[in-house]
């Protein structure tokens, strides 16, 4: 069975991310890229059914300009087996994303496709839904565990009430929430070894997907900073702050 994971290339989680002068977009100058930890968590997961012998391949791809090779060549690393580059400098939105993957599903007609539930710059938590709907596939969201049963996989997915399983005929669509499993890191050998996986690069142009995008940004500013907090001596003082100042009681 192949496996297909999407990965998307975001500013690292542990950079503190800055806002551009022009109130524009987010300032990525000088600034640490990765891949989106859900994304990873779903490569994990991929290459862990490779390890149990249910997947035979592994292939990762990425919509992007030539910098998201990067992080495909991590994901190589991780132990994917090769990769796909569909190449644009333009910035897409969650249904044009899904639609170019659609295209990619449709080529490469995996048994199962594993991506993350969002990313975590837009946060849209809308490409895996669309993408199953695109293809009409089946969909297991925010997967906790994944086993697959034959021609079947079983997804434990986290609701508000608890965890829900739910069974899906292959070919299905996945997407994966935190504690589905812990990435490992990639180790020096296998960075070696990733470097010469074979990575295909496509236009986007070529799969024949309006590529402009209907969401349109009006304004991007930080949060707002939080004002320090105070010691009260009594809860007598603390009680008189909240009538006088706070003016929540």
């Amino acid at each position: 069975m192949k496996v297909l994971v999407p990965v998307k290339r975001v500013i690292d989680y542990n950079v503190k991310v800055r806002v551009n002068a022009e109130n524009t977009a987010v300032d990525l100058t000088n600034t640490k890229m990765s891949i989106n930890p859900f994304c990873e968590i779903a490569v994990e997961e991929a290459v862990r059914l490779k390890e149990k012998g249910t997947a035979t391949e592994v292939v990762v791809v990425s919509i992007g300009d030539k910098s998201c090779q990067e992080q495909i060549r991590t994901a190589l690393a991780l132990g994917a087996d090769r990769g796909i580059q569909i190449d644009t400098d333009v910035n897409l939105d969650s249904l044009q994303v899904a639609k170019l993957l659609a295209k990619v599903v449709e080529e490469e007609e995996p048994g199962l496709v594993i991506l993350g539930k969002q990313s975590i710059d837009s946060d849209n938590n809308q490409t895996g839904q669309m993408l199953a709907a695109l293809c009409g596939l089946p969909q297991g969201t925010f997967a906790s565990e994944v086993a697959i049963e034959g021609d079947a996989v079983s997804v434990t997915r986290e609701v508000d009430g608890g965890l829900q399983t739910v069974k899906l005929a292959l070919p299905a669509i996945v997407t994966t929430d935190l504690r589905l499993n812990e990435p490992r890191y990639a180790s020096l050998p296998n960075i070696m070894k990733a470097k010469r996986k074979p990575l295909a690069v496509k236009s986007a142009a070529d799969f024949g997907v309006a590529l402009e995008s209907k969401v349109k940004v009006l304004k991007v500013t930080p949060p707002a900073e939080r004002q320090g907090g105070i010691k009260v001596a009594d809860v007598a003082e603390l009680v008189d702050k909240l009538k006088t100042e706070a003016k929540v009681i």
